[in-house]
């Protein structure tokens, strides 16, 4: 199993990417509202507030969505959220990663 995140700097695209995880199988998600660290210096950190250039490329404000995928759905997964959100590697876009899961308590079973 993999522990999925996936940084979303345009929280419009969210609803598109839960549907996505649902044509997958993936029933369970998490949402949280969120601030890069580009936008928190520029804008509330006193010694950085002048280095604005920090927080061009980042937004006020991002979704990061976590879930519990099984290995053989991650590469699926990511590559719906990429579909989604476009080319992550443009500056800003947002950001994917998995990590592995040793183990997991009180995960509903996903969706046949």
């Amino acid at each position: 199993m993999q522990l999925l995140v996936a940084v979303v700097n345009h929280e419009e695209h969210v609803d598109d990417i839960l549907a996505g995880f649902i044509e997958l199988g993936i029933t369970g998600a998490t949402v949280l509202e969120s601030r890069g660290m580009g936008h928190l210096l520029s804008r509330e950190v006193p010694i950085f507030a002048g280095v604005r250039s920090l927080s061009a490329l980042s937004r006020p404000e991002n979704r990061t969505l976590f879930c519990v995928v099984d290995d053989d759905k991650a590469d699926a997964a990511i590559a719906m959220v990429q579909e989604v959100v476009g080319d992550l590697s443009a500056p800003g876009a947002g950001i994917v990663f998995t990590l592995p899961v040793g183990r997991v308590v009180g995960l509903s079973p996903e969706l046949g």
